[in-house]
């Protein structure tokens, strides 16, 4: 008998003689025929769909190891580049339910609509009847929606549907439906108007159709409401996107001039404009021109440029202006922009990661010229899931 010591990054259990199996947690005693003897960190996983559900992989571990899966992660993408005893901060971790933004899957077998995520590692459908991720305004919706899907969706062709909580409501984007006719547009008048939806969206080939949309849609970021597009980037948790913004002022810290890269809709720029002077870079022309739109509004001070910083990184010379720099790169990190950085007098990087690989690649650029790695925040924004986020300091 074998006993398992951590998690892999895949979430799967790594035995003391290097077995790996699925669903255990540290603790666990595993036979040699891989029955598993439950240990103190086996957790009853409270959803029925689990662990057939590929929205949770880690619903059968309680909540000290699944703290430490995260910070493991870290820990072991930064040793990979030779990074060690970093001072790494309590994780934060997203409570249930919290799941503000979702994108979830429906195809029609026989006379059935199936809703809900996909399998783990499939294109099968889990068709949802409880979720413990989602927000209570986004899981009301999932019935309604299956009943609608049924008026709209063809025989063959699957449906995408995302869903994100706004100021508004909830904003829905559809995809693979093709309503035809006036009885299907009021079929999505009076759902969109009985189930209190902010607005409701169709992709075609033509681009996204709003279909309903009684007021202008927003989401608020720094106390300041930004016009937000059907299907746009939300951080998955507020009280999520409120522990990075956190960790990103402590990070910078009293710096006056501040350049943030890859700016999005402003989730740090405009909550750091109240103290300082900012610059917003974002390659995406629609978050842009919304974090423009929503600054001017409000009268805030804050300059923005639309700009491919793959293409085209900001200069040393572009980045010795400011005191500290933000970056919130997508997966695939910010190697192009890591050398002018590096060779910057910037004193100060927040750098927020959703990859902790490639996060700790742009690190061990930045460490061959000088720069110190003070200390990272992860956050557990994905309940339950192998996902994992961060911030982190960085001074020369």
């Amino acid at each position: 008998m074998s006993r398992v010591i951590r998690l892999a990054a895949k979430g799967d259990g790594v035995t003391d003689d290097g077995r790996h199996v699925a669903f255990t947690a540290p603790g666990d005693e595993v036979d040699i025929d891989a029955t598993i003897h439950p240990g103190p960190h086996h957790a009853k996983p409270p959803c029925r769909h689990f662990p057939k559900c590929g929205g949770c992989q880690l619903q059968h571990v309680d909540d000290e190891s699944y703290i430490q899966f995260l910070s493991d992660r870290i820990v072991g993408a930064l040793g990979s580049q030779r990074i060690a005893d970093v001072e790494l901060c309590a994780p934060h971790l997203s409570p249930p339910k919290t799941r503000r933004r979702a994108s979830l899957r429906a195809e029609r077998l026989g006379h059935r609509i199936v809703f809900g995520f996909n399998e783990g590692a499939s294109h099968r459908i889990v068709d949802l009847a409880e979720c413990h991720i989602l927000h209570p305004e986004l899981f009301r919706l999932v019935a309604p929606v299956r009943t609608l899907l049924g008026t709209l969706m063809g025989r063959k062709k699957p449906a995408e549907v995302r869903m994100t909580l706004t100021d508004q409501g909830v904003d829905l984007l559809l995809s693979g439906v093709a309503p035809e006719g006036y009885e299907a547009s009021e079929a999505i008048t009076e759902f969109a108007s009985k189930n209190r939806v902010a607005r409701l969206s169709i992709e075609d080939d033509h681009g996204v159709q709003p279909w309903f949309e009684p007021e202008a849609v927003t989401v608020t970021l720094g106390g300041i409401r930004v016009p937000f597009g059907a299907g746009g980037f939300l951080q998955a948790t507020a009280d999520g996107e409120a522990a990075l913004l956190a960790a990103v002022r402590s990070a910078v810290g009293d710096a006056k001039t501040i350049v943030d890269l890859f700016a999005g809709l402003g989730t740090f720029a405009l909550p750091l404009s109240e103290t300082a002077k900012v610059l917003a870079v974002e390659g995406a022309r629609d978050p842009i021109l919304a974090l423009k739109s929503g600054a001017a509004k409000a009268g805030r001070a804050l300059a923005t440029e639309h700009r491919d910083l793959f293409r085209r990184p900001l200069s040393k010379a572009e980045l010795d202006r400011f005191d500290a720099v933000v970056l919130d790169p997508p997966r695939a990190g910010a190697r192009e922009q890591m050398a002018e950085l590096a060779i910057s007098s910037v004193a100060r990087i927040a750098y927020v990661s959703c990859n902790p690989a490639t996060f700790a690649r742009d690190v061990a650029i930045l460490g061959n010229d000088g720069w110190r790695l003070d200390w990272v925040q992860p956050v557990g924004q994905f309940r339950w899931s192998t996902h994992v986020e961060l911030v982190a300091a960085l001074s020369r």
